[in-house]
């Protein structure tokens, strides 16, 4: 599945956060892995051994140019075909909200590796909020690059969304880090200053 998130600074970052986030030498399955960059990165500079899985026939084609092992398929169809904890780190990154059932992609997420690893524009961010509510049309920025009629993002959520999903579900919460206009950051003082001020968020989470 191709994760839709414009070749930018902040995609650079959550490259970069993510990859150091994985330690060396993992084993990592790359849901959605559109054209195997980040995943590129991870066998490069983590030697970590890797496949990924993309729906997009051109991004999957993109991605064993770089030389990576890819599956091509629907994600959750495949997931159920990895046995339990065979992943050290499972991966999905900007795919959340295109899922159609992201509560069961993360439960075989959290079935097949030991850790996983989640990241997901904020639609509570507060920019998005504003657009929404003088223009009282759905928004639009980097990270929501689409018009509502032919936009992939079918879930979107906030970052209390995801945090009461885990509550809910005795998800772990191992790691959290918070982006803002191409920067990093723990958090925002309080949880409703970080669902405010969140504009792309990634989350580490265990069973």
């Amino acid at each position: 599945m191709n994760n839709h998130y414009n070749e930018s600074k902040g995609l650079h970052l959550n490259y970069s956060l993510i990859t150091d986030i994985i330690e060396k030498n993992s084993k990592v399955l790359d849901l959605g892995c559109g054209e195997g960059t980040l995943l590129k990165m991870l066998c490069d500079k983590k030697n970590c051994s890797g496949v990924g899985i993309e729906i997009d026939q051109q991004n999957a084609i993109k991605s064993i140019e770089k030389g990576l092992s890819i599956i091509q398929g629907d994600l959750l169809e495949w997931l159920k075909n990895f046995s339990d904890d065979e992943y050290d780190y499972v991966i999905l990154n900007q795919t959340l909200q295109s899922t159609e059932k992201p509560d069961i992609v993360i439960k075989e997420m959290l079935r097949t590796g030991k850790k996983a690893v989640v990241s997901f524009p904020n639609f509570g961010y507060w920019r998005v909020r504003f657009y929404l509510f003088f223009k009282g049309k759905m928004p639009k920025s980097n990270i929501l690059p689409f018009e509502w009629f032919d936009t992939p993002n079918i879930h979107l959520l906030t970052v209390n969304d995801f945090f009461e999903f885990c509550q809910k579900r005795n998800i772990k919460i191992l790691d959290s880090i918070y982006m803002k206009r191409a920067k990093a950051f723990k958090n925002f003082f309080t949880r409703t200053m970080t669902n405010l001020f969140t504009e792309e968020a990634i989350f580490v989470i265990s069973k």
